[in-house]
């Protein structure tokens, strides 16, 4: 079914990993997609390759998202390009693992910047353009915004910041944009499970790590659903959070 059939949507960090995934599905959903890059040129046009077999329209666009003024040419790129916007993916983020009395200020700003600035400059640029459409927006969050994982503060700190955000642009930019965000626990994109997986998949009520195309789903579900539906979080762990 292509649910999307005509929508423009742009995706930041799409260019691989579960960007690539909710690309190449919504391109295979009928959307017209456009996706962000900062060093991934290869993989961007790896990807765009692909979203142009599914018989849509595609677009890379290299955006630095700790530059107000690359997200906002990004953003209007985007919108001539492909004739407006109707969904916005903060899907773009930074994930380190760091013991918590070794974090330093700059590894703190640097996660923050990338996980929680970035979504928010992205969502006021987009925001004139989406409001035209009725648009929706769905963020990236995590567990690591609900469970304290003590080697990952500035991570989990930066994450629960963005489930807020979540549920204040909700306020903020209704009724014309609804605005959800999804919350993946472990996701492991190799076919080979790693050990920390084995040990968390052993823990999760559904006995496995998530997958991309969980994640995919999870997004697919609020592009989709009724505008009613804003400010939720959906968390996507397999029952992890129970443990």
């Amino acid at each position: 079914m292509q649910q999307l059939q005509g929508k423009r949507v742009l995706i930041t960090g799409g260019a691989r990993r579960i960007g690539r995934a909710l690309a190449l599905s919504m391109a295979q959903a009928g959307a017209h997609v456009a996706i962000t890059y900062r060093t991934s040129e290869r993989e961007a046009r790896r990807t765009l390759s692909e979203i142009g077999a599914r018989d849509t329209h595609g677009l890379s666009v290299r955006c630095d998202l700790g530059d107000p003024q690359s997200i906002d040419r990004t953003v209007k790129t985007v919108v001539r390009e492909l004739g407006g916007l109707d969904i916005l993916i903060n899907n773009a983020g930074l994930y380190e693992t760091v013991a918590f009395d070794k974090i330093t200020p700059a590894q703190w700003d640097t996660v923050f910047a990338a996980n929680v600035r970035g979504p928010f400059l992205m969502t006021q640029a987009a925001a004139p353009h989406l409001r035209r459409r009725h648009g929706k927006i769905v963020n990236l969050g995590s567990l690591g915004g609900i469970r304290p994982w003590v080697t990952h503060a500035h991570y989990c700190a930066s994450k629960a910041a963005l489930h807020m955000l979540t549920r204040l642009s909700a306020k903020a930019l209704a009724p014309e944009i609804a605005v959800n965000c999804v919350a993946p626990g472990m996701i492991e994109l190799s076919e080979r499970p790693s050990q920390a997986g084995k040990k968390l998949a052993a823990k999760s009520p559904m006995r496995r790590t998530g997958s991309a195309e969980d994640v995919v789903e999870a997004v697919m579900f609020f592009a989709t659903a009724t505008h009613f539906i804003t400010g939720q979080l959906l968390v996507v762990d397999g029952g992890l959070e129970l443990a």
